[in-house]
């Protein structure tokens, strides 16, 4: 098992700069706090948030049990993931977003549904399949 420094407020600062966290308290003009609040958007939509005593470049250490309170559930990283950011300059791995593929509009899925066809059947289709089957039935003559 890898062993690590103790960790301090100044690393916790480093890895906040690092990845790329926005401070959002104390901004110029604000009023000093008891903390530094700095936060970051991941891209599955998750906005995570993070607190670092003043003065935030202060050599003291972490206690264990809060550190790793820190990591899980404030930068949501293992240690191996953050002393690579704050040694090495390697951001964590939080995903990419994944653009959408070949999607077919709301719209069309829901008139596909309202003329019969099965939701089985609209999502074996590709979007121009699904645009050419309510095209096809949308010029159909209406039946008395």
């Amino acid at each position: 098992m890898p062993t690590y420094p103790a960790p301090t407020r100044k690393h916790h600062l480093t890895f906040c700069q690092v990845e790329g966290w926005t401070e959002i308290r104390n901004a110029v003009g604000q009023p000093v706090r008891h903390h530094a609040t700095f936060e970051i958007a991941l891209p599955d939509g998750r906005i995570l948030r993070t607190h670092i005593s003043r003065p935030p470049n202060s050599k003291d250490t972490y206690g264990s049990s809060l550190w790793s309170r820190i990591l899980r559930d404030q930068l949501q990283v293992g240690p191996g993931e953050f002393w690579a950011c704050v040694q090495d300059g390697t951001k964590p791995d939080r995903g990419t977003p994944v653009a959408p593929g070949d999607t077919t509009p709301a719209d069309v899925v829901s008139m596909l549904l309202r003329r019969g066809v099965s939701e089985r059947d609209i999502l074996s289709m590709g979007r121009a399949a699904a645009i050419q089957a309510l095209l096809d039935l949308l010029a159909e003559p209406k039946q008395p």
